[in-house]
Formats: structure tokens, C-alpha cells, sequence
């Protein structure tokens, strides 16, 4: 057998390995509210449309897995998530020949922080986020494919507080666990909060960016609306 080969079945052993142990604990869903027969909850909050891009170095069939240890659960994605997903990416980035990045949605306990970030005009948002998210390390498509989703979204108040989650506060909430390994990885999500009055209250975060896109690597961003 190849080394390839038998690389790949070792890390398939692996993930199926991992995921039979994490069944066993109830972390994939957020605790209903007492009395309500329903699977929702008042204090969840939707993390939209997470992105994950994948830039190995050589063709490879990955095994991806999300793990919620406060609590959560994915609610949509593309491709299908089901218990994990089992994919195909070359050295572009494209998964299974068919998509740019793996996108999913989930549901968990509003955990996020709110005390750090930047208030910014509407009319600013572009700029902003252009200039943010290439600060942080992404690329110039993983930056398009942010403004062009999400611009045309943020219309409906005057100012737009932006308190970012990086990859410490994340790999709290929502761990990704990827077998093969990657060398780097950055995440970053962005909670927003609409308002028609400036705050001069938000004490603004400093970007410590040592994200390297060397090696095989790994993006995220998402958002959080408020």
C-alpha cells in the first residue's frame, strides 16, 4: 500500500474513531427552554453562513468534523454535513470538484464577546471589511465572497457595531477538526450590531495578526447578527 494510502486510512480511522466518542456525549444540541417540546431555545444564537476554505499543498480526501462543547448543533450546510463531512479538495481549493468552500450553519449558546470591536457608517462597511479581513490574513476571494454576501445585507440601520471573534474565542464554542492537519488556520466571525445612534462606548480591538497562508491552510469567517 502506498503511503498516501495508508496515511488516508489512518486518519479515516481516526475521525471515525472520534466521532463514535463524541456521540456519546449530548454536546450537538442547545438545551430547550423548561416546558418547551420544541428543539429551539431563547438564549441561541445562528452563527450565518461560516465559510471554511481549504488550501492543501497536494491533492487530498479530508475528513472534517465540528464539535459544539457549550452546547450547539449544525442546522444547514453545503455539501451535507450529516455526522461529519468526507471530501475530496485539490491544490485549488475546490472540494469534491463542485465547491469553493464548505458552508454550514449552526445554532448554540450566545457566548460571543461584546466589548471589543469598531462602530462603523453604513456607507463604510466596504472599506471596512475590505480592509479588516485582509488584516487578519484572508485572501482577496475570501474577501469578495464576504462583501458581495454580506454588504448588500447591512442596509437597514446607520451604523453597524463589529465585534470580532477570533480563533481563540471560537475554538471555544465551535472546535474544526480536520484529519489531515493543517499548518495554519485563521477563523474569525464577526458579531453585528444594527444602530441609528453612534456609541463612542466600544473599546476598539487591536489586530495581533500572525496567521501565515504557508504550508496547508485553512480560513473560516461567518457572522453573527444581533
Amino acid at each position: 500500500m502506498k503511503k498516501s494510502k495508508l496515511q488516508f486510512l489512518l486518519y479515516h480511522i481516526a475521525f471515525v474513531f472520534f466521532v463514535l466518542t463524541m456521540s456519546m456525549f449530548t454536546i450537538q444540541s442547545c438545551e430547550p427552554d423548561d416546558n418547551v417540546e420544541t428543539d429551539d431555545c431563547d438564549t441561541c444564537i445562528i452563527v450565518r453562513k461560516p465559510n471554511i476554505y481549504l488550501f492543501p499543498q497536494e491533492n487530498l480526501n479530508l475528513e472534517v468534523f465540528l464539535e459544539f462543547p457549550q452546547g450547539g448543533k449544525v442546522i444547514y450546510s453545503i455539501p451535507d454535513y450529516q455526522n461529519g463531512w468526507s471530501i475530496f479538495v485539490d491544490t485549488l481549493g475546490i472540494i469534491d470538484n463542485s465547491f469553493k468552500y464548505l458552508f454550514y450553519e449552526s445554532k448554540l449558546p450566545d457566548v460571543w464577546q461584546y466589548k471589543k470591536g469598531w462602530i462603523v457608517r453604513r456607507e463604510e462597511l466596504t472599506s471596512f471589511f475590505n480592509n479588516n479581513l485582509m488584516e487578519y490574513g484572508f485572501g482577496e476571494k475570501e474577501i469578495t465572497d464576504f462583501t458581495e454576501y454580506w454588504i448588500p445585507r447591512l442596509n437597514d440601520y446607520k451604523f453597524y457595531e463589529i465585534y470580532p471573534q477570533e480563533k481563540q474565542i471560537i475554538d471555544e464554542v465551535i472546535k474544526l477538526h480536520i484529519f489531515k492537519e493543517p499548518d495554519n488556520i485563521l477563523r474569525l466571525f464577526y458579531a453585528l450590531k444594527g444602530s441609528n445612534d453612534y456609541k463612542s462606548n466600544i473599546e476598539s480591538q487591536k489586530i495581533n495578526n500572525t496567521f501565515e497562508r504557508k504550508g496547508f491552510y485553512v480560513t473560516e469567517w461567518g457572522v453573527i447578527l444581533k
